[in-house]
């Protein structure tokens, strides 16, 4: 066996103390977690904290590092600089259009553990002044980029418009999104520019254990409120219609973090689609869903819907069946709508879950390569779970088939075996 020697130049641990700040202990490198298999990221896997990034604190839970001398998984249980003192694991939420190689190594210090509110846990280490996350930019699209969005122009702008619409609910509704939530795709409808969202569904025919809009009581809180109505035509095309008359690469999306699945309102939706298109030709009109009604997804197609993103988190039956909880569908009637819309010639994505170790098993790969063979998706949209990824793997009782591939091996194995296939974070602009 070759002991690795110390390395001085690759990031070390970081953990909090207990009173919540962020120190890094040289005395232990960073480590990356894939599936409960903790890791050394390799050097390539790095990338800095991208702008917009934060860093949370990980409650009830202790930070794995690395042993430089043997390259062992070891667990930090105590503060190195104050014996005894209480710390915690530390891990990165992601700005938007980056995806995990590895998420944040740490072990429960107990059953008591509370559960972690919605959002991505990238592994994070710290290194010559900066912080480095075992990840990769999967998409150039600045459109969500931080540096990109003013607050003050934001607020003004925002302001004249929903003073320009006082009665048109869907507008104040994405008033709230911008500026309580600070949702990316509000801001950006805002300031006239790229995706604009156009949330319509209060009801939902799945229990997602990740739903990010609405979670039962005592458990994790949803990450934002869900909308209470279904926008009239009229107001849905008050909204969509400027917009992709006038913005730069226009997309309208239905189909939000801020509801329900846009399916079970498609009568509205079609209507909504052929007043739009009465207007103007211009920009794409794209729906973000869970593809649970094929037939509906038919008619949607016929009327003009461009493009389709269908959310996935596993192309195995038990494993999507455990996550999406559906109520009246399975991942077969996702499947055929994938097929309806291939079949309209139309654009579709998978918004394909991303957690290290799940995404990566064996025999995850080879269902999604068998489903991508059939059914031709023309783009996987590569999102990072935004779920307690211990809670996850128990709750769809995940059980290994192998080691994981790694996610760069991943990604590139699916390259070559598809090599028209896209890859990307967002929905792209198709008109």
């Amino acid at each position: 066996m070759v002991v690795p020697s110390p390395d001085h130049s690759f990031p070390s641990l970081v953990f909090a103390n207990d009173r919540g700040e962020i120190l890094d202990y040289d005395g232990l490198e960073m480590a990356g977690a894939s599936a409960g298999d903790f890791r050394r990221p390799l050097r390539q896997d790095l990338i800095e904290l991208p702008a917009g990034s934060e860093l949370f604190v990980l409650p009830g839970r202790l930070p794995v590092g690395i042993e430089p001398d043997t390259g062992e998984p070891a667990l930090l249980e105590t503060n190195p600089y104050a014996p005894g003192e209480p710390i915690q694991a530390v891990a990165a939420f992601m700005a938007p259009a980056h995806t995990a190689i590895f998420t944040a190594a740490y072990q429960k210090k107990n059953t008591k553990a509370p559960l972690l509110p919605l959002f991505a846990y990238t592994a994070v280490g710290w290194l010559d002044g900066k912080f480095y996350v075992a990840a990769f930019r999967s998409d150039a699209d600045i459109r969500q980029d931080p540096l990109g969005f003013d607050q003050e122009r934001i607020n003004k702008r925002t302001a004249v418009r929903l003073a320009r619409h006082p009665k048109n609910r869907l507008i104040q509704h994405l008033g709230k999104c911008c500026l309580t939530y600070g949702c990316p795709a509000a801001r950006n409808y805002f300031l006239g520019r790229w995706e604009a969202p156009l949330p319509c569904s209060p009801i939902c025919n799945a229990a997602c254990i990740g739903c990010i809009s609405l979670q039962p009581s005592g458990c994790c809180p949803s990450t934002q409120d869900r909308i209470q109505f279904v926008p009239r035509v009229a107001e849905i095309a008050q909204t969509a219609i400027p917009h992709l008359e006038t913005a730069p690469d226009p997309v309208v999306s239905f189909g939000q973090g801020c509801e329900g699945e846009p399916l079970l309102q498609a009568k509205t939706i079609k209507r909504a689609i052929h007043r739009i298109r009465e207007k103007t030709d211009l920009g794409t009109i794209n729906l973000n869903t869970n593809g649970s009604l094929p037939m509906e997804v038919r008619k949607l197609a016929a009327a003009g819907l461009n493009s389709i993103r269908i959310s996935m988190n596993s192309a195995r039956t038990r494993y999507h069946k455990r996550y999406y909880r559906p109520r009246g569908f399975a991942l077969a009637d996702v499947c055929n709508s994938i097929a309806i819309m291939k079949e309209h010639g139309r654009h579709v994505s998978l918004n394909y879950f991303i957690l290290p170790g799940f995404t990566d098993d064996p025999e995850e790969f080879n269902a999604l390569c068998r489903l991508v063979a059939r059914y031709q998706p023309d783009l996987i949209q590569l999102r990072n779970l935004n779920m307690d990824p211990e809670y996850y793997l128990e709750s769809i009782k995940f059980t290994a088939t192998g080691r994981p591939m790694g996610m760069r091996n991943w990604l590139a194995a699916l390259q070559t075996k598809f090599p028209r296939l896209r890859f990307g974070y967002f929905n792209p602009p198709l008109r």
